[in-house]
């Protein structure tokens, strides 16, 4: 159940970006490093494309220059049903995304494999699922997408005053 809410809550995350699937894996080395700006992520995002009754949001602040923190939750009828505490990381080898989920004591670990101006896309294929994330601002909403295999969960978000 726990994996069931976590895929549910990094699908919301992700982005949905048409691309070159030939290229999606291999890490741009160029890009990476003339790109390693996710200020976009900053603020407060809430699902616009959930159940009536459900309200997911995530809000990410900038700690420094090689590190990002994300905290994400769905409420369902005013009650928290699922959180997560992500980080987007600059390590030696490259940047990483981190996801741990509630009463987790070790992150899931994704690496950037393609970064853009305003979008990413990171992938642990050790993982059950999700196996690929994708991130890609779109004007005021930043579209995601989790997959693996054959499935393929797309989410939306625009920015939100959170109270």
């Amino acid at each position: 159940m726990i994996r069931l809410v976590l895929v549910m809550w990094i699908a919301f995350t992700i982005s949905c970006k048409n691309e070159d699937t030939s290229t999606s894996t291999a890490v741009n080395e160029a890009t990476l490093n003339t790109s390693e700006n996710f200020d976009w992520l900053v603020g407060n995002w809430q699902s616009i494309n959930e159940e009536e009754d459900r309200k997911t949001f995530e809000t990410w602040n900038m700690k420094n220059d090689t590190e990002y923190k994300g905290f994400g939750f769905t409420l369902q009828n005013n009650d928290t049903v699922w959180q997560e505490h992500v980080r987007l990381v600059k390590s030696e080898t490259g940047w990483n995304f981190e996801v741990t989920g509630k009463g987790e004591s070790k992150p899931t670990v994704f690496k950037l494999t393609n970064v853009e101006r305003e979008s990413f896309a990171c992938e642990n294929q050790e993982n059950e699922f999700p196996k690929k994330i994708v991130y890609a601002k779109a004007g005021n909403k930043i579209k995601a997408v989790i997959s693996g295999g054959s499935m393929e969960i797309p989410f939306e978000f625009e920015r939100a005053a959170l109270k």
